[in-house]
């Protein structure tokens, strides 16, 4: 099978922007389209929520939760190990602990057009894996301080851009349920590819601006932005063997352990610890994991799921 159209259209955007074209899309086509692909992954998630609520998914999403705490955790010691310093390593670490809509929006499409199962209420491991990495990023960084404005901190965690979006879309399928969100189901089906593969042009062409910061940050940020992907994919993938996911349900969790937060993030961050370098966090997560997930890492992160299952793990 050849390379999926709207990874095309990220290497597209991606090589206009390194060639200096003048290619630009629209800021508000951009917020349009990122609200459109969260909408659809909630909704899609909600629908499907409703009709496999249970003690089960309860215990998998508090899993979960715990998932989103170990990884800044490790993404931290790993930078700690390569000499950043305490500061930017736990920001950088917390945009490890969360998670790239974007990213998942590619696994989807990737998975349903090689017609792969997977659970379809992991939009709900999405909206849970935001909020705790950021929590622990803080910590990391400075402990529990009279200086953290917890209040404004808390209204961009939960009511972000992001979160809103995906909570809101979630509810909205839980309440309205299958028969009466079917008018609305090309949002999530015929409608959700075409979108994506704007999205990602534009991704292409931001990511493009991160990755001249390497000149100034090096071959360390580097080396950590590839290998604390795989190390997250690990980690995810036998959460999930554990949980008891499918195949597609292994392979999405460990792509999403593997992936890194540019939205949510970065704003939390901002307001928490304002001293870290932003350009560190943006750089490692948009100009070298995200590129490396879309090219390279979900079909690894597949052939992992179906090597884990082959030796019954």
């Amino acid at each position: 099978m050849g390379i999926d159209p709207v990874v095309l259209f990220f290497v597209f955007g991606l090589c206009a922007g390194l060639l200096k074209s003048e290619l630009k899309l629209p800021p508000a086509l951009y917020d349009t389209l990122s609200i459109v692909l969260l909408l659809a992954i909630g909704l899609h998630g909600g629908v499907e929520l409703a009709e496999q609520a249970s003690a089960a998914l309860l215990g998998q999403s508090l899993l979960v939760l715990a998932l989103g705490m170990l990884l800044p955790v490790l993404a931290f010691g790993l930078l700690r190990g390569l000499r950043f310093d305490r500061i930017n390593a736990a920001a950088v670490a917390a945009h490890y602990g969360s998670v790239s809509a974007g990213t998942f929006a590619v696994v989807v499409a990737y998975l349903a057009a090689r017609e792969i199962f997977f659970e379809s209420y992991m939009p709900l491991f999405v909206a849970i894996l935001e909020i705790p990495a950021i929590l622990v990023g803080i910590l990391l960084a400075k402990g529990v301080s009279r200086d953290t404005h917890w209040k404004a901190l808390g209204r961009e965690i939960f009511l972000g851009k992001s979160i809103m979006l995906l909570l809101g879309g979630l509810l909205i399928g839980a309440i309205a349920g299958k028969e009466a969100i079917k008018p609305l189901e090309p949002l999530y089906t015929s409608m959700f590819k075409p979108v994506l593969a704007f999205f990602l042009l534009e991704m292409g062409l931001i990511a493009s601006g991160q990755l001249a910061s390497l000149k100034r940050y090096g071959i360390k940020l580097a080396a950590f932005a590839l290998v604390m992907p795989l190390l997250g994919a690990l980690v995810g993938a036998l959460l999930a063997r554990f949980m008891g996911l499918s195949l597609g349900g292994t392979a999405m969790l460990a792509t999403l352990s593997a992936s890194a937060s540019y939205i949510a993030v970065p704003a939390a961050m901002r307001l928490a610890v304002p001293e870290a370098n932003p350009s560190l966090s943006l750089t490692a997560s948009l100009g070298i994991t995200f590129p490396f997930n879309i090219l390279i890492g979900i079909p690894l992160y597949l052939a992992l799921a179906e090597r884990l299952i082959a030796w019954g793990l």
